[in-house]
């Protein structure tokens, strides 16, 4: 008999916190292969039961199909070079709605101070940033902006823009230019520690940023 959602991720935060403050100490292969079934029982086996529990409510939510990701806790050295072999935190994502010219991406991250929760469009390439740049630039764009801002006052925070100039053919002086140097649009802020089911807690802290993406999503759909 598997484990009932609430009883598998009530000591997900701290499992984790705990597990990777030590390997944040200890970051060598010794030391995780020593390790991996701690890893393997209280962080990934939990992290996988919860993005399926999220799954068809991130359905239907966003009214699409929804795919999920866990990060991998090693790192590919190959393009890290220099970096720890393995990653001191999990992070995974839900893709919602997922297809399109770019799948909305939905984040809950466990670290080793804080819990990050987040949602956008992690890059933007070819259609989908073709896409972006015409919904920013239409009558939708104010109200996207408009959402944006708010978020950030409330102290979300987002990755700098990917350009220096508003790209052609807007004008250099666009209302939205700051959105339109962007090759990504993302919103984070710390997650508050839960006092009921984290699933529930998290999907609350997802409906709250839908409304910020909802019409970005429906705008790049309809392009």
């Amino acid at each position: 008999m598997s484990t009932a959602p609430d009883q598998a991720f009530a000591t997900l935060i701290a499992d984790a916190q705990d597990f990777c403050r030590q390997l944040a100490a200890n970051n060598t292969r010794d030391w995780y292969m020593a390790h991996k079934d701690t890893y393997q029982t209280r962080l990934k086996r939990p992290a996988e039961e919860l993005l399926e529990v999220l799954r068809p409510r991130m359905a239907a939510l966003t009214g699409g199909p929804c795919r999920t990701k866990l990060f991998r806790i090693n790192r590919d050295l190959r393009f890290a070079k220099g970096k720890p072999p393995y990653k001191d935190h999990l992070h995974m994502l839900w893709y919602a709605p997922d297809g399109g010219a770019a799948p909305l991406g939905w984040f809950f991250g466990i670290e080793t101070d804080r819990i990050r929760i987040g949602a956008g469009y992690m890059g933007l390439e070819g259609a989908a940033l073709t896409a972006w740049r015409a919904v920013v630039d239409s009558a939708a764009g104010e109200e996207i902006a408009t959402a944006i801002e708010e978020r950030l006052a409330r102290g979300d925070t987002t990755w700098e823009p990917a350009l220096k100039r508003v790209p052609a053919p807007y004008d250099k002086d666009h209302p939205r230019g700051d959105l339109l140097r962007r090759k990504s649009m993302v919103l984070f802020h710390d997650m508050p520690l839960p006092d009921g089911d984290l699933a529930d807690a998290i999907e609350a802290e997802f409906r709250q940023l839908w409304p910020v993406f909802a019409p970005i999503q429906r705008g790049m759909a309809g392009i």
